[in-house]
């Protein structure tokens, strides 16, 4: 789950050659720009997990903001490599352990909350559509036992990308393709393919989740309040998650493809993928602005997690109303 490939074996080094990479931007600006999102995410993230080791994990909607701290925090521990190596102010090794290590890991997580996110407006849509009804999906064991299997299916994913990796030198590292052997390109064909499916199924399933969660609220507030204003803040809060989620990763998914293909071929215009590769980088950065959003949903619409945070505890008890209207307006609680 490298940042990409490009070909297989002399011919992708080739192709290096014939085609370098355009790195200015990549250079100057994308490396001030992540180490912004780094100090953020730190920030933000370590005050998340302080808060978060005092929440017990009673529920599966804990248990699914939990794993998305972790990703969260894996993700952002990794940004420094990738800074230090696109600013080209650490030595080719680094690079090699950026292609082989680092993005790989960075990659495995980012797909980790993706699929914790769309877990999570599982978890609200069932809290809504069957609210008293016991369910085996509705237990912390169900929530423990598919954490564990999507960190494990990414796990396995990932390692061959890991593994399937030539000896690392100063020309090779200036494009991961060159790095990888001809079964790990094409391993990370299927790898892209898998994961592309995977964020198009979680958007699809949150999109019907919150269309489903929002019509229930709004007949909930027209039956019992209908002069009330509060329940249109309510909507707003229920389609947060779905305009972060969106904003964050739709635009790396529908650049991904093209310059997939433009890595793994020698079909591609020269200029055209160097216009891809910045248009990746791109929007590989606005994903990654998904660590510094995470925390900022957690406190709009976790009450637990404000309620463990001092300088919160004030916002939630100077506005009880939100939370007595019914059962369902208590249930719609997102992250």
């Amino acid at each position: 789950m490298l940042e990409t490939v490009n070909t297989t074996g002399m011919q992708g080094f080739n192709k290096s050659e014939r085609c370098p990479r355009d790195t200015r931007m990549t250079q100057l600006l994308f490396p001030v720009l992540y180490t912004v999102v780094f100090v953020a995410g730190i920030l933000l993230n370590t005050v998340a997990l302080w808060v978060f080791v005092r929440i017990p994990s009673n529920s599966t909607f804990i248990i699914y903001l939990k794993n998305t701290l972790v990703a969260d925090l894996i993700m952002t521990l990794m940004l420094p490599f990738k800074i230090l190596s696109d600013s080209h102010l650490a030595p080719w090794q680094l690079r090699g352990f950026v292609c082989t290590f680092s993005s790989v890991v960075f990659y495995e997580t980012m797909y980790v909350g993706i699929m914790m996110l769309g877990l999570i407006a599982f978890d609200r849509f069932l809290k809504i559509i069957i609210p008293f009804r016991k369910t085996f999906v509705k237990r912390t064991a169900f929530a423990k036992i598919v954490s564990i299997s999507i960190w494990s299916l990414m796990f396995f994913l990932s390692l061959p990308n890991m593994i399937l990796n030539k000896e690392a030198t100063p020309p090779s590292v200036k494009k991961c393709a060159s790095l990888k052997t001809p079964l790990g390109l094409q391993w990370h064909r299927v790898v892209s393919h898998t994961c592309q499916f995977i964020f198009w199924t979680v958007f699809i399933l949150m999109l019907l989740f919150y269309v489903v969660i929002a019509k229930k609220v709004y007949n909930s507030y027209r039956r019992f309040k209908s002069k009330d204003s509060k329940h249109k803040r309510l909507e707003v809060k229920v389609f947060i998650v779905m305009a972060v989620f969106f904003v964050c990763f739709a635009p790396f998914h529908f650049v991904r493809v093209p310059y997939t293909y433009s890595q793994t071929t020698n079909k591609t215009d020269c200029r055209l993928e160097n216009q891809l590769f910045i248009a990746k980088e791109a929007t590989l950065f606005l994903a990654t602005t998904n660590i510094c959003m995470d925390p900022l949903i957690y406190i709009i619409l976790c009450k637990k997690f404000t309620q463990k945070i001092p300088c919160m505890r004030g916002i939630r008890s100077a506005a009880p109303s939100e939370d007595h209207h019914s059962t369902q307006t208590d249930n719609i609680t997102l992250a």
